[in-house]
């Protein structure tokens, strides 16, 4: 593996626990039946969102004026191993793999029906202010409680 976010492959892969499973769909190939590499970014956001609501981490609306914080993508990144096809039963297993001030970084890693390694990603969820656009510190408690399920 070639991205910059895994130091031992075997042992990065240990820690992923939680996973989603997507079939890849006609409408998400190309002519040739391959996965656009575009599609990979909404299963992450899948996998994240459902790793989310299984953590008991909410995602409040944008729209609440009594919400202070809200989690927001500020990057994403996809580095992809092997081809995907059309009809391909992928397992997208997610995991918090660093909390900080205001931001936490999700990693990713797909696996098809046969157990090989698809694509691998990363990217970094930061709390903002909906108000004003800014990021925003995580509270004490928000980021001890993050800490802990670093892993999970």
């Amino acid at each position: 593996m070639k991205a910059t976010y895994i130091g031992d492959f075997h042992e990065w892969t240990k820690d992923f626990l939680f996973y989603i499973e997507v079939r890849v769909r006609f409408s998400e190939t190309d002519m040739y039946g391959h996965m656009n590499n575009t599609v990979s970014f909404t299963y992450f956001e899948q996998a994240r969102i459902d790793y989310f609501r299984h953590l008991g981490i909410l995602m409040p609306p944008a729209i609440d004026e009594n919400v202070d914080g809200i989690p927001i993508v500020a990057d994403l990144q996809c580095d992809y191993v092997k081809q995907v096809f059309f009809d391909d039963v992928l397992r997208i297993y997610t995991k918090i793999a660093k909390v900080g001030n205001s931001s936490m970084d999700i990693h990713y890693l797909a696996k098809n029906q046969n157990d090989e390694v698809c694509f691998t990603g990363r990217g970094t969820i930061v709390q903002m202010d909906p108000r004003t656009g800014r990021s925003v510190p995580l509270s004490e408690e928000a980021k001890n409680h993050l800490a802990n399920l670093v892993f999970i």
